[in-house]
C-alpha cells in the first residue's frame, strides 16, 4: 500500500460492514445495515469469554446458519472484549443491538431459529438491564456504559482484531499517513504536549515530553518499546486492547518511530497472554503485507518494523530499565537513573517506552486534534482512563471513563454497587504500588493528582473494590506478599525490608504483635520507600501506608484487643452456634472436615473451638444463619 487512495479504497469497501456496530451510531439511532449482510452477530473473543466457551459458540452459529442456508446473509464476527466480563460469553446481534449474556453453545439453535429465522428476540437470554417493559434498549444505554467514553477501547468489541481491513474501516492507519506526509516530528511532539496525554502505565509522565527528550538525542540507532507486561493482580486493561485492537498499537509505535528517528520497535508482552500474542503476530504479519510496517512506508522513504519479545511473568519487568534489560536477553533487573532511557536505553541507545493504553490513544489524538483530547478530563489529567474493575462489585469488567469521574460513579452506577447489599469499605487502585481509598472519600474525582494526594496512585488501572467483610490489615498483607515474591533482590531495602515488613504484618494478623511493632512498621515503610532502587521497592509500602492512614483502628484492634473487626484473620476469630437459631438439622456437623461440631438431632449443636480449623464450611452449609464468628 503506497498511497492514501489505496488506504481509502479499503476503508470504503469495509466501512459499510463495520460502521453500524459503532456504539455512537447505536446511541444516536443512525445505525446502518450492511449492503452485504442482513444481520451481524458479534461474539466476544477476549480471554474471559474464550475461557467460557465463546469459540464453541462461534462454531455452533456457523453450523446452524449453514444448515438453514443463511450463512451468506449473516456475518459472524469474533471481537475483542466488550467490558461486561461477568456476563460472558457475550453475543450481540445487529442491527437489533440486542445483548445476549451468559450464552452457551446449547442456546444457539434456539437463538438462530427464533431470532434470526422468525424475527423474535429471545428475551430470556437478554441482559436484564436491556429489557424495559416491552422495549429493548441497547447495551450502551445501560448504567454500565452510559457514563463511559471509549477512546483507547473504541475498537474493542466492535471489530474483528484479526482482520486488518476492519481496523482500516475505522480510520486505521489514517493517522500514520497524516504524520508521514503532512507533519514534521516537531509537529507531532507539539500535538502530544498540547493534548496533555500522560503515560497510562504508572506515575503519569507527560508522553510528549518523553518523546521530545528522545528526539533531541542524536544517535545512529534509536528504539521504540511497548510495555505489555501487565502484572498487577486483577489488571487486564492492556491485555484486552491487544486482544481486541492490536493494530492501534502498531500504528502508534510507527508514528513514534518517525517522530524520534527510530526504525525498530519491540513489544514486550508476557507469555501468559497467549491470545494477545497470537493476535499481535497476526497483526504484524498483516501490517507488513499491507506496507504499514517495513520499508518505504506510504512511499515516504521511512522504514520501521516491530518484533515481539515474550516476558516470563516477572512483575519487576514492568519497570522500564528492567524491561529493556530483559529484551536484551539478560535477567530483568532495574538500573539506576539517570541516565534515563531517552538518553541511554535499550542496547544503550535512546529509547522511548510507553504502555499499551498510552499507545492506543495516540492515533485518535493525531486525527481529532489535541483540543479534542484535552477537552476531556481535568486540568492536569486529560482524556480518559481504562480501569479493570474487580473485587466486591456486581459489574466486574473493563471500563473507560473521563478523568475526573468520581469513585462513587464508578462503584455505584457503572459497577452496579456491592453484592449482597453489603457496605462499600474501600477501593484499592494502582495494584501493589497503590493504596486503599476509604468509603469516606468515595466522592473523590479520580485523576493522577487527586489519587496521589489521598495516598494512592493511578498505576496501570486496576481498581479492586472491598466491602465490610474485608480486613484492611489482611489486604495490606496480601499485596505485600505479592511484592516480596516479585522483588528482583538487587537492592537490600526492597529485598530485605519488604520481608521484615511482611513479618510484622504476620505478627499483627496472628495477634502476637505489640504497639512497639506498630511503630517499627511505620518506620520501616519510610526506610523502604526512600532507599529502594526502583519504583517496585519505592512503592511497595504504599498499601501499608494507606491502610495505616485510614484504618489504623483496625491495626490497633488486632494488637490490643486481639480481634479482627472484619472476622478475616483466622488466628483472631472463633466460630459459634446460636442455640436460639439452631434447629439441629446436622448439616454443619455432617460437613465439618475437623469433626469439631457435636450435638443431637433436633437439638442445638456446639463447636469445639480447639478442634475448629476455621474453614467456614459450617457457615456455608447452615440454612438458618445460626453460625457466626467473632
Amino acid at each position: 500500500m503506497k498511497s492514501l487512495e489505496e488506504l481509502n479504497a479499503i476503508r470504503d469497501q469495509y466501512r459499510g460492514i463495520v460502521e453500524f456496530r459503532d456504539e455512537e451510531a447505536v446511541k444516536s439511532g443512525t445505525e446502518k445495515i450492511s449492503d452485504k449482510y442482513e444481520k451481524q452477530i458479534l461474539v466476544c473473543g477476549g480471554t474471559g469469554c474464550t475461557s467460557s466457551g465463546s469459540k464453541k459458540i462461534i462454531d455452533k452459529f456457523h453450523e446452524e446458519l449453514k444448515a438453514r442456508g443463511m450463512d451468506e446473509k449473516i456475518n459472524i464476527v469474533m471481537t475483542g472484549c466488550h467490558g461486561l466480563c461477568a456476563l460472558g460469553p457475550i453475543v450481540i446481534v445487529y442491527p437489533d443491538a440486542c445483548f445476549y449474556s451468559r450464552i452457551s453453545a446449547d442456546d444457539i439453535p434456539e437463538i438462530v431459529e427464533e431470532h434470526l429465522v422468525k424475527g423474535n428476540i429471545v428475551k430470556k437470554f437478554l441482559y436484564e438491564e436491556t429489557i424495559v417493559g416491552d422495549d429493548i434498549r441497547s447495551l450502551h444505554e445501560t448504567d454500565f456504559y452510559k457514563h463511559q467514553h471509549r477512546v483507547a477501547l473504541r475498537n474493542c468489541g466492535v471489530i474483528n482484531p484479526e482482520i486488518i481491513e476492519e481496523y482500516i474501516a475505522r480510520d486505521g492507519y489514517q493517522a500514520l499517513h497524516k504524520v508521514l506526509t503532512e507533519l514534521k516530528p516537531e509537529d507531532v511532539i507539539q500535538i502530544l504536549l498540547d493534548s496533555g496525554l500522560r503515560g497510562r502505565g504508572g506515575a503519569g509522565f507527560p508522553t510528549g515530553m518523553k518523546w521530545k527528550f528522545a528526539m533531541g538525542n542524536k544517535a545512529d540507532q534509536k528504539y521504540v518499546c511497548c510495555n505489555a507486561d501487565e502484572g498487577d493482580p486483577g489488571a487486564f486493561m492492556d491485555r484486552s486492547v491487544l486482544e481486541g485492537d492490536p493494530h492501534v498499537v502498531l500504528e502508534a509505535m510507527t508514528i513514534a518511530g518517525y517522530t524520534i528517528g527510530a526504525n525498530q520497535g519491540y513489544i514486550y508482552v508476557r507469555a501468559e497472554y497467549p491470545i494477545a500474542i497470537e493476535r499481535l503476530n497476526i497483526a504484524i504479519k498483516q501490517a507488513r503485507e499491507a506496507g504499514m510496517l517495513g520499508k518505504d512506508i506510504f512511499g515516504t522513504g521511512f522504514d520501521f518494523d516491530i518484533d515481539l519479545r515474550l516476558g516470563a511473568g516477572a512483575f519487576v519487568c514492568g519497570e522500564e530499565t528492567a524491561l529493556m534489560t530483559s529484551i536484551e536477553g539478560n535477567r530483568g533487573e532495574p538500573h539506576p537513573r539517570p541516565p534515563f532511557p531517552a538518553v541511554k536505553g535499550l542496547f544503550q541507545k535512546p529509547t522511548i517506552l510507553n504502555n499499551v493504553e498510552t499507545w492506543a490513544n495516540i492515533p485518535r489524538i493525531i486525527l481529532q486534534g489535541a483540543e479534542w483530547f484535552a477537552s476531556m478530563g481535568t486540568e492536569k489529567s486529560k482524556g480518559t482512563k481504562v480501569f479493570a474493575l474487580g473485587g466486591k462489585i456486581n459489574n466486574v469488567g473493563l471500563v473507560e471513563i473521563p478523568m475526573g469521574t468520581t469513585l462513587r460513579t464508578i462503584i455505584e452506577e457503572i459497577g452496579g454497587g456491592i453484592p449482597g447489599g453489603k457496605k462499600f469499605k474501600a477501593a484499592q487502585t494502582g495494584g501493589p504500588s497503590g493504596g486503599c481509598i476509604p468509603a469516606s472519600l468515595i466522592d473523590t474525582p479520580i485523576d493522577y493528582n487527586n489519587l496521589l494526594e489521598i495516598g494512592s496512585m493511578m498505576g496501570s488501572g486496576g481498581l479492586i473494590v472491598m466491602d465490610e467483610t474485608d480486613c484492611m490489615v489482611d489486604i495490606a498483607k496480601f499485596f505485600l506478599e505479592f511484592t516480596v515474591d516479585e522483588s528482583c533482590g538487587k537492592c537490600a531495602p526492597c529485598r530485605i525490608g519488604t520481608k521484615r515488613l511482611l513479618e510484622l504484618l504476620n505478627l499483627i494478623t496472628s495477634g502476637k504483635a505489640t504497639m512497639d511493632d506498630l511503630d517499627r512498621l511505620e518506620k520501616l515503610t519510610k526506610t523502604i520507600s526512600q532507599n529502594s532502587l526502583c519504583a517496585l521497592g519505592q512503592t511497595a509500602s504504599n498499601p501499608v501506608i494507606s491502610t495505616l492512614r485510614y484504618f489504623k483502628d483496625e491495626y490497633i484492634a488486632h494488637i490490643v484487643d486481639k480481634k479482627c473487626p472484619a472476622g478475616k484473620c483466622k488466628d483472631l476469630i472463633s466460630y459459634y452456634i446460636d442455640p436460639d437459631k439452631c434447629i439441629g438439622c446436622g448439616l454443619c456437623k455432617k460437613n465439618c472436615p475437623a469433626d469439631a461440631i457435636t450435638g443431637e438431632k433436633k437439638q442445638p449443636h456446639e463447636i469445639d473451638t480447639m478442634k475448629c480449623i476455621k474453614c467456614g464450611t459450617c457457615i456455608d452449609k447452615c440454612k438458618k444463619d445460626a453460625i457466626y464468628k467473632k
